[in-house]
């Protein structure tokens, strides 16, 4: 898949995803595309800066994530089984705008600016009990923990 086969993200999707972001709880809002039950899971996400997503990971083979940049700055984070880190990759205009993260692979976003969209693929019929793993080793979303754990995360980037 290419950026030219990206569904069209109009002005007012733009507007109403990222305050339905602002409204929520975690931050973030998607913007869900695929039929329930599609076998091909597409989605835009719109994230603002504080939203914290547990580390987890896809735990199926056809399970990686494609993730394109389609505006604002983002990092992901990949650790190893213990919660070290491991690698980073940023996703920014004019530069790397797409990745791939590996099925059976632990990972986070961290955006690095006010607000971020990604347009996100993976394959796999979405059933929240397999679809991912949360890293028992992160702090759970919405604790005070988890806001401190994020702060660290961020601290590398500035």
């Amino acid at each position: 898949m290419n950026h030219d086969s990206l569904q069209a993200l109009s002005d007012n999707d733009l507007f109403e995803g990222l305050l339905k972001a602002k409204n929520s709880p975690r931050l973030r809002h998607p913007k869900i595309l695929h039929s329930p039950g599609a076998e091909f899971n597409t989605v835009f996400n719109f994230i603002l800066y504080d939203s914290y997503m547990q580390p987890h990971m896809h735990p199926s083979a056809e399970k990686h994530e494609d993730i394109y940049l389609i505006s604002g700055k983002l990092a992901i984070l990949y650790f190893d089984d213990f919660g070290a880190l491991v690698e980073t990759n940023v996703l920014e205009d004019s530069k790397l705008q797409y990745i791939r993260v590996p099925a059976f692979t632990w990972h986070t976003y961290v955006m690095l600016t006010d607000q971020v969209v990604t347009y996100e693929t993976m394959n796999g019929i979405y059933d929240p009990t397999t679809w991912k793993s949360l890293a028992s080793w992160a702090p759970p979303e919405g604790t005070l923990e988890a806001k401190i754990y994020l702060s660290n995360l961020k601290a590398a980037f500035i």
